[in-house]
């Protein structure tokens, strides 16, 4: 997920009414499943660069993150090799990836491994542990450059300072439930500016916002069961949130982007209303989303094993 800085840039351009076209290009994979350069197999986590639209993606099953230029036709291998491991070259079902410029890093979820890697371009293949023993799938970094990354064993998102092990817990932490002090299976997290957390409650079919230093959270979208009525979710995972506090959702299980405005009790659908499927209109299971400062949206479909550019209409 692209850094709270680069959000911080563009998504003022974005108007609470604006639409996409609902037919996308293809930008990454989407050419079958395969662990060619061409091809992607289970796209998760979604990095997308401010600057120039170049595009990282954790690839789950072929255990590596990829780099593809804005309109290359292949991508590039920038760490993993495409098979599973646990050395620190190595990487087993990465989850999720994150850039920090002004070191020249990227921070990556190694899921089933239970760990944070941080790796610097031109360092060498391997990487350096910055947390252990955790459950991570979402990861992202805040103005302060603070680290804030879910942990779906211990149902909880911590805060961390790079080079801390044990970090602060800023949602959850109260075992696995449904109350407003619990989560079920987080996954994605996206912070604002005023350090407010926003995770996806994937198992509980809902976002929840905790503003700092809360003991509990505020439920700002789903949260009445999995469905695909307008106020449903079906196992959220990526997220983020603009200026304006509306809430973009990458709407696993019912195949789907949607947006909830401040203060709505209904989704907006954004991309996908067109059922699971392959066509340029439709998803398949998508897992994160992004925009580019132009406010095209960026979807890692992860059924179709490819990331798709949905044009932001302009009037």
């Amino acid at each position: 997920m692209a850094s709270w800085l680069n959000y911080l840039q563009y998504l003022l351009n974005i108007p609470s009414n604006a639409s996409w076209e609902q037919n996308a290009s293809t930008i990454a994979g989407g050419r079958g499943e395969g662990g060619a350069f061409n091809q992607l197999r289970g796209p998760f986590g979604l990095y997308v660069d401010y600057d120039d639209a170049t595009t990282l993606i954790a690839e789950r099953y072929n255990h590596r993150i990829v780099e593809w230029k804005s309109g290359a036709t292949s991508g590039q291998l920038i760490f993993g090799d495409g098979s599973k491991g646990k050395q620190t070259d190595e990487l087993n079902e990465p989850s999720d990836v994150h850039v920090d410029k002004e070191t020249d890093s990227l921070i990556i979820c190694d899921s089933v491994n239970r760990r944070v890697i941080r790796w610097y371009r031109g360092s060498g293949s391997h990487g350096e542990v910055l947390i252990g023993n955790i459950g991570c799938c979402g990861l992202t970094m805040d103005n302060e450059k603070l680290l804030y990354v879910t942990d779906f064993v211990k149902h909880e998102v911590r805060q961390y300072r790079i080079g801390e092990t044990t970090g602060e817990v800023v949602a959850g932490g109260n075992g696995q439930g449904d109350r407003l002090n619990q989560l079920n299976w987080p996954s994605y997290v996206f912070v604002d500016r005023d350090h407010s957390v926003y995770v996806s409650d994937q198992h509980n079919h809902r976002v929840m916002k905790w503003v700092k230093g809360a003991k509990e959270g505020i439920v700002v979208a789903g949260g009445r069961y999995k469905g695909d009525h307008p106020s449903q979710l079906s196992y959220p995972q990526g997220v983020l949130v603009d200026l304006l506090g509306t809430v973009y959702v990458a709407d696993f299980q019912n195949h789907r982007v949607v947006r909830w405005r401040k203060n709505a009790t209904q989704v907006d659908i954004v991309v996908g209303n067109n059922g699971r499927g392959a066509n340029a209109s439709q998803l398949n299971f998508p897992v994160d989303l992004s925009f580019d400062r132009h406010g095209n949206l960026y979807v890692t479909d992860s059924g179709n094993n490819r990331v798709q550019r949905f044009a932001i209409k302009r009037s």
